[in-house]
């Protein structure tokens, strides 16, 4: 086994959606083994906003020692191959002092990054990334309909930010964005996906975004200082900035946020559902010790087959 599948294999992954849950039980499982949690969600690791990126109460982080949860600047440029290196890291420190590690989180392509890796991407190139930043959107699709017609059939056309980075592989590597990127590693990591009706889900959003305007979301955001392209994609930080600027209403700043938290959700669910093999825990099914004693079966036996 190579040393990256090394470090993969001593991690039990938790990953759902956004509001299933996964913070408190992975906390409480972690609390039973005397396990580490990494994070794995791609707003969590910048330090401030907490209200704005869900960040796991104190009362939940106290319990067990947390990885990768504030440790970024809003200044600093994250992607899946920073984080796949970071998160490596924090395994290896855990797993040195004789803690397994458990991965929470619900940012995808962050999570296969660690238990797959992924293939190296050209660095980005100045001179095109100026050209293809002053181009429209619709030029910008319109250049990727050219080059790859699949990628741009799925791609987010409103994202500038990802369009012009498909742009940049295509053109860079002579390849196709949308033929994927090739693993380097074949492991299957042990973990579970969670879930919950979404209903349940649906209502747990609402009420979770209704709760940080009550906690002071909004002065939160004022303070906040530069922010970098990739921060600045957070759920939430365009509304109320919208909000702050009069161009809309607080209700309407908070349905926008509600409406936007709901849709990634689904992304979230369609995501997980069709790109891991981890078996699926329904919680709206289970109490919370009910879900805790599921998973704490599941990742004792992966962490006692690793000591075999």
């Amino acid at each position: 086994m190579s040393y990256e599948s090394h470090l993969n294999a001593r991690a039990f992954f938790i990953v759902g959606p956004t509001a299933t849950g996964k913070s408190e039980l992975a906390a409480n499982v972690a609390l039973e083994i005397g396990a580490e949690i990494v994070s794995a969600d791609a707003f969590q690791i910048y330090c401030g906003l907490d209200l704005l990126t869900a960040k796991p109460g104190t009362e939940v982080l106290q319990k067990v020692p947390h990885h990768l949860i504030g440790t970024a600047s809003f200044g600093e440029e994250l992607n899946a191959e920073k984080f796949r290196r970071a998160a490596s890291r924090a395994i290896d420190e855990i797993h040195s002092s004789g803690k397994p590690a458990i991965v929470v989180g619900g940012s995808g392509l962050y999570i296969k990054a660690l238990t797959h890796g992924l293939a190296i991407l050209p660095e980005p190139d100045p001179k095109l990334r100026e050209e293809l930043n002053a181009m429209s959107l619709k030029q910008l699709h319109a250049r990727l309909v050219q080059l790859d017609p699949e990628a741009a059939r799925k791609i987010d056309i409103k994202n500038k930010r990802r369009l012009v980075r498909a742009i940049e592989i295509c053109i860079l590597t002579g390849k196709l964005v949308s033929a994927g990127r090739e693993p380097r590693s074949t492991f299957v990591a042990p973990g579970v996906f969670v879930f919950r009706s979404r209903a349940e889900l649906y209502e747990r959003i609402n009420s979770r975004v209704e709760a940080m305007f009550q906690n002071g979301v909004i002065e939160e955001v004022r303070a906040a200082g530069t922010i970098s392209a990739t921060a600045s994609q957070m759920i939430g930080l365009r509304q109320i900035r919208g909000l702050l600027a009069g161009q809309m209403s607080i209700l309407q700043c908070i349905a926008a946020i509600q409406q936007a938290t709901r849709r990634y959700a689904k992304r979230q669910l369609t995501w997980f559902r069709r790109q891991t093999s981890f078996p699926a825990l329904n919680l709206s099914l289970l109490s919370h010790n009910e879900a805790v004693k599921w998973i704490l079966l599941r990742a004792r036996r992966s962490f006692a087959s690793w000591d075999d």
